[in-house]
């Protein structure tokens, strides 16, 4: 037995809308996720004792990461919780490797519920944000591109110059 690792569990997003034309793609420097499920459990009295009847479990998806200057995604997220947009997310377990490119995960569809930037004097603009999940999600092998496994990570870059 081994426990999984914060930074292999990894969400990745897309606008809904742009399901056709778009990859899914991280969110650069994230520092945590938290995905909660809860459940209502009502309680009806009997002259036996109470009885109780769960209700529909709800999901819901948080994430904090410093801002990436040049990361399109957040732009489109707090877009997203203005408009409305559905989105597309994707839970990847990266120590859950499949064949090629391939991790175990689950796939989500949510919107945003809450948007938050922080932006103290003397640290990075943190971003928050909520993420409310329609149904349970589909379980099954997640595309992860090599360049998103490590996101954040430096690329090699060979000797000769570049264009």
């Amino acid at each position: 037995m081994s426990a999984v690792t914060g930074k292999n569990l990894i969400y990745m997003y897309r606008l809904n809308s742009e399901s056709a034309t778009v990859d899914g793609v991280r969110i650069a420097f994230t520092t945590e996720n938290e995905m909660s499920i809860s459940s209502d459990a009502d309680a009806t009295a009997t002259k036996d004792g109470s009885v109780r009847g769960a209700s529909v479990a709800e999901l819901e998806l948080t994430a904090t990461s410093l801002m990436d200057a040049n990361d399109p995604m957040i732009p489109k997220l707090k877009s997203a919780i203005l408009n409305g947009s559905l989105l597309d997310v994707w839970e990847v377990n990266l120590d859950k490797s499949k064949t090629g490119n391939k991790f175990e995960g689950t796939y989500y569809q949510a919107y945003i519920t809450e948007f938050t930037a922080s932006s103290p004097a003397d640290g990075n603009v943190e971003v928050s944000m909520t993420f409310g999940i329609n149904g349970k999600g589909a379980t099954g092998d997640v595309t992860v591109p090599a360049g998103q496994q490590d996101d954040g990570q430096y690329t090699f870059v060979d000797t000769p110059k570049t264009a």
